[in-house]
């Protein structure tokens, strides 16, 4: 399941529960933009991540080495590379697989139909790319046609995403779709058995869900995501209680 919608989708779907009460908070749920240019961030070039956390990095140079990446043939083909964006020091970072053409042409992520629907998820737990979150993908240049990322492209990416989240230092990582769940958990499993679950990612609470692109191909996905949502949340709530402010 790539991480692209289809071009001629017009439907909308909102993120809630079928009934929200009148003071407009859910209940008995199951709980326990445009960026300012110094919260724009990325990572590494052909140094490693450790390099990056030696080298006493900030999200604004980290920005400028993944512009002048060359690392694989996807260099070849950008418009523009997509670092990520959002905030400094946020709550959550996000990762999707890679970006599409709206993306490349205007160098941010998740911009297009897909991206509007995911401002939408976030925003249902109170997540936003302006307050508390940052917004990335396991590769930072488009693949062509679309295409998954082939091994040797999310390679070459990936110091640049882990010297991003020792920067970063999120309190949990949402990973959007198969791709950004396989590459990070080095696992086979796919989406559909993945998704809603906490696992432990070198120290940060990580949940995979279903891409947005899966939910304007097919609305069935609806409401799982939104269940894995809700369950994000709650563990939100306990790490940061405060994250919402």
């Amino acid at each position: 399941m790539t991480g692209y919608a289809c071009e001629n989708f017009s439907g909308e779907i909102n993120f809630c529960d079928d009934e929200i009460p009148a003071n407009g908070k859910l209940e008995n749920e199951n709980f326990s933009s445009s960026p300012n240019s110094n919260e724009m961030g990325f990572v590494q070039n052909s140094s490693t991540a450790q390099d990056t956390q030696n080298s006493g990095a900030t999200i604004e140079s980290i920005a400028q080495k993944i512009s002048l990446c060359q690392n694989c043939i996807l260099a070849k083909t950008r418009k523009n590379v997509v670092p990520g964006e959002g905030v400094a020091n946020p709550a959550v970072l996000v990762i999707g697989e890679g970006p599409g053409a709206d993306e490349d042409a205007q160098g941010r992520p998740f911009v297009g139909k897909a991206g509007q629907l995911l401002d939408k998820m976030l925003a249902a737990i109170n997540l936003h790319r302006e307050k508390n979150c940052f917004i990335a993908n396991i590769v930072k240049c488009r693949p062509p046609m679309n295409r998954d990322p082939s091994p040797e492209e999310c390679a070459a990416c990936s110091a640049f995403l882990q010297a991003q989240i020792h920067v970063l230092k999120p309190k949990m990582i949402l990973a959007l779709g198969r791709v950004a769940l396989q590459k990070l958990l080095d696992t086979s499993i796919g989406i559909t058995k993945m998704h809603g679950k906490i696992v432990d990612y070198k120290g940060i609470p990580f949940m995979a869900t279903f891409h947005p692109s899966a939910l304007l191909r097919d609305e069935t996905y609806k409401r799982p995501a939104w269940e894995d949502l809700k369950i994000f949340r709650a563990k939100l709530l306990e790490i940061c209680p405060n994250y919402e402010s």
